[in-house]
């Protein structure tokens, strides 16, 4: 049997001179389905896994994320448009690097033994796009009940079901790893940590030069050890990701309910101290059990090392999660509280106040010299108050709007851009590690103060893949001497730019959210994922009431059918489409040297659905404007023809 939409709408207005984001779109998808086998080829083992020796870069616990984090974008672009054998070789380097880790003795049973969840958040991006690319796979179902069954009541006792709370900062396949290292308790002055400063600052410890001193270290260690290496953490919030892709891979009810149970009781914690989400709670489930009462000083909470990066990523990916089962915009209110604590005391201050280590680096991203004044806010909380300054975080920002589409948040970002103290409408040349950065000239460009971010963006996105091509042909380091985050460096693909312009999406918060997309495609001919060839998508408004996309087919003779699905887990209901059609005489005669006037029609129909298809004629074009109802719809990982 055929499957088809009830509804279709046709594209047919000719395409004239085709739009250069559009050919720049094309062109970039083309590029990184060569660009990832480069990588592939010369980059990876035959196996699968990366080249790396340990000779004594990896600490007692951390690493198995790094490895995973080379490849974290690889499924994405395969749900943009990427090659079908793309997604064969994504699995092979995902069962490459497992089995590299068991090794290492980071991983048992495919999944990582004890660490936090700022970076199991990291490391668990791949496995997550893996799943949400072929939800049909019966390996990756089975693995993903198996590893959200180690939150819910597996042998593993990482969960207290009666108190509610994660056990330890550190859990995984292994059960709770209770305190913060393998190694003997110490914590010394150390370079790269230094700039953090110091992890609890109310023991007599009080500068990080003291560290130096071994018995100061080893009581420092000791103290992070009974004071931060037990309990829950607000981090341990991202746990709700695993749970959830094992909701939506199994459809087993009792995930779901997990996931909302224990968003629950930290949003409980937060209403019982002004609205704002505490970071550690003890094994008896009280708030700052363990840090003689303190709310902040929790492992990766509020006072170290990231503050209100760490706890803002955390309670985004919660909300999401929350509100994506339920249907429920209130889960967004501690989210929002947690940055309004921060943004509440923002003020313009040069970048000489930001710490040395971090400044050269922010100055250039946001296009200053490092003397510049800025906006400037405190994220980080000890006893003598809160320090730290850096410029506000607009990428979670930007994800808590998109999440809420509540006109409260985007009037946040509308008076940052307005006060910042640089401009948003620029597009600089970098690529983080998690691959974002640029909200700021996407959001100028949806408020309608940046036409050419489309080109601009994806002219910058095809030299970062250049230089990434680039720093692949030239490395031959020796797998013996490099960091496990080497590889991160190399990865060529590059998603940020297309998540935002085709599917009007920020990219994946890095610390362990799901990919939230306002629209997502699939091509109907051949009944997979994505774009189909030869067409490019534009998302060009959204707001809480719908979104706008252009539509273009690049083909000279070949029509195209993509289904358009609201949200990435069809969770919005489409209530119309709105477009304009071809009304008059065209091609025109053949004797008339310029192409007729094209006169329009202007459509609006009823769609009252999670899909749309469209039909685009060669070389044609449609603008689509769709009113959408947010999160009316039982979320699915499921493609429109499996349901």
């Amino acid at each position: 049997m055929t499957w088809r939409l009830a509804l279709t709408v046709v594209g047919d207005l000719p395409l004239g001179p085709p739009p250069t984001w559009a050919v720049l779109e094309r062109d970039l998808l083309e590029t990184l389905d060569k660009a990832w086998q480069v990588f592939s080829a010369q980059c990876t083992a035959p196996d699968g896994s990366l080249p790396f020796v340990d000779r004594g870069q990896l600490t007692s616990r951390d690493a198995g994320d790094d490895f995973y984090e080379a490849f974290f974008n690889w499924p994405t672009l395969y749900l943009l448009s990427g090659s079908a054998d793309l997604l064969t070789a994504a699995k092979h380097h995902w069962n490459g690097v497992t089995a590299q880790l068991a090794e290492l003795g980071r991983v048992e049973h495919e999944y990582e033994i004890g660490y936090d969840w700022f970076h199991q958040g990291e490391g668990n991006l791949f496995f997550y796009g893996l799943c949400l690319a072929d939800p049909q796979d019966q390996r990756l179902v089975e693995r993903a009940a198996r590893f959200a069954e180690l939150y819910t009541g597996s042998p593993a006792c990482n969960y207290d079901a009666d108190l509610n709370i994660i056990r330890a900062p550190h859990t995984g396949s292994g059960g709770p790893r209770w305190g913060l290292t393998d190694a003997e308790p110490s914590y010394g002055w150390d370079p790269v940590m230094q700039r953090y400063g110091l992890p609890i600052d109310w023991l007599g410890v009080d500068s990080v030069d003291q560290l130096k001193d071994p018995a100061s270290a080893r009581m420092m260690g000791e103290q992070m050890r009974d004071r931060m290496g037990r309990g829950d953490a607000v981090v341990n919030l991202a746990a709700t990701s695993l749970v959830l892709n094992a909701y939506l891979m199994t459809g087993e009810r009792s995930f779901a309910d997990w996931v909302v149970r224990y968003t629950d009781g930290w949003w409980k914690r937060a209403a019982g101290n002004d609205g704002v989400l505490p970071d550690n709670v003890g094994l008896s489930g009280r708030v700052g059990e363990y840090l003689d009462g303190r709310w902040y000083g929790g492992n990766y909470g509020w006072s170290f090392p990231h503050g209100i990066s760490s706890v803002g990523a955390a309670a985004v990916v919660a909300a999401q999660n929350a509100a994506l089962l339920t249907g429920d915009r209130g889960y967004w209110q501690p989210t929002r509280r947690a940055f309004e604590l921060v943004l509440d005391q923002a003020s313009m201050q040069p970048l000489t106040n930001v710490v040395a280590d971090w400044r050269t680096e922010v100055a250039r991203r946001l296009g200053l010299d490092e003397d510049a004044e800025t906006l400037l806010v405190p994220t980080r909380l000890v006893d003598g108050g809160w320090f730290d300054p850096l410029p506000p975080p607009v990428n979670l920002l930007t994800a808590l709007w998109h999440g809420s589409r509540e006109a409260t948040d985007l009037e946040c970002l509308n008076t940052l851009r307005a006060t910042s103290g640089y401009d948003w409408a620029v597009t600089l040349p970098f690529r983080n590690k998690g691959e974002d950065g640029h909200e700021q000239p996407w959001l100028a460009y949806l408020a309608g103060a940046y036409p050419g971010y489309p080109t601009d963006a994806l002219r910058t996105a095809l030299s970062i893949v250049a230089h990434r091509l680039a720093l692949i042909e030239a490395d031959d380091s020796d797998p013996g001497e490099i960091p496990d985050s080497h590889y991160q460096k190399l990865n060529p693909v590059v998603t940020e730019a297309l998540l935002q312009l085709c599917c009007g999406a920020p990219q994946v918060v890095y610390n362990g959210g799901l990919l939230q997309l306002a629209v997502r495609y699939w091509d109907a001919a051949e009944r997979r994922p994505g774009l189909p060839t030869d067409v490019a998508a534009l998302v060009f408004e959204l707001d809480d009431t719908g979104l706008g996309i252009e539509l273009v087919n690049l083909s000279l003779h070949g029509t195209r059918e993509v289904v358009l699905q609201s949200g990435t887990f069809a969770q919005h209901l489409i209530e119309s489409v709105r477009y304009d059609r071809r009304d008059g005489d065209y091609p025109g005669s053949p004797y008339v040297e310029f192409a007729p006037r094209v006169d329009t029609v202007t459509r609006t129909q009823p769609v009252d659905d999670r899909y749309l298809a469209v039909h685009l004629e060669p070389l044609s074009r449609v603008r689509l404007r769709l009113t959408v109802r947010l999160d009316q719809l039982a979320p699915t990982y499921s493609a429109p023809w499996d349901l």
